[in-house]
């Protein structure tokens, strides 16, 4: 993981990793934004103070509707390539049924499907390792992302 002290100087980025049923939810970005047409995880930037928990709840309530009473663990640190952004990948609960308010589409997806999709490149990059510990547990499915 990275350290996320390295990352003083940058714009934290939180990342939910929602999984439900055993698929985890995908949000495609709109046109007219970075990485336009991409999936990624759903989230956002963390405002002055906030929390992950607080960015989760604001974010996901402003994305996709829905309530985000729990935060579990950080999986995961990355540097988004080309920008100010470091991206915080944690896993979150979620009440509710989401719907896409300021994506294209929503696609709830099974782990070994997430190759498939057009990733923006820290969520690609988060895929990758998030398939390598599976490969290396030899669970071919069904735990999910952590």
């Amino acid at each position: 993981m990275t350290d996320i002290r390295k990352n003083l100087d940058r714009t934290r980025v939180l990342a939910a990793v929602v999984e439900r049923d055993g698929r985890l939810l995908l949000a495609r970005r709109p046109p007219g934004k970075r990485h336009a047409g991409l999936w990624e995880f759903p989230g956002g930037k963390f405002l002055p103070g906030e929390t992950p928990l607080d960015a989760a709840r604001r974010e996901l309530a402003e994305e996709l509707g829905v309530d985000a009473p729990a935060l579990g663990a950080l999986l995961w640190v990355a540097p988004d390539p080309g920008s100010p952004f470091v991206i915080e990948f944690y896993r979150v609960e979620i009440h509710g049924e989401p719907t896409a308010l300021e994506h294209d589409a929503l696609a709830w997806v099974k782990p070994e499907e997430l190759p498939h999709y057009e990733l923006a490149p820290s969520d690609r990059a988060f895929v990758e390792r998030l398939l390598e510990r599976r490969m290396k547990k030899g669970d071919g499915g069904g735990e999910g992302a952590g």
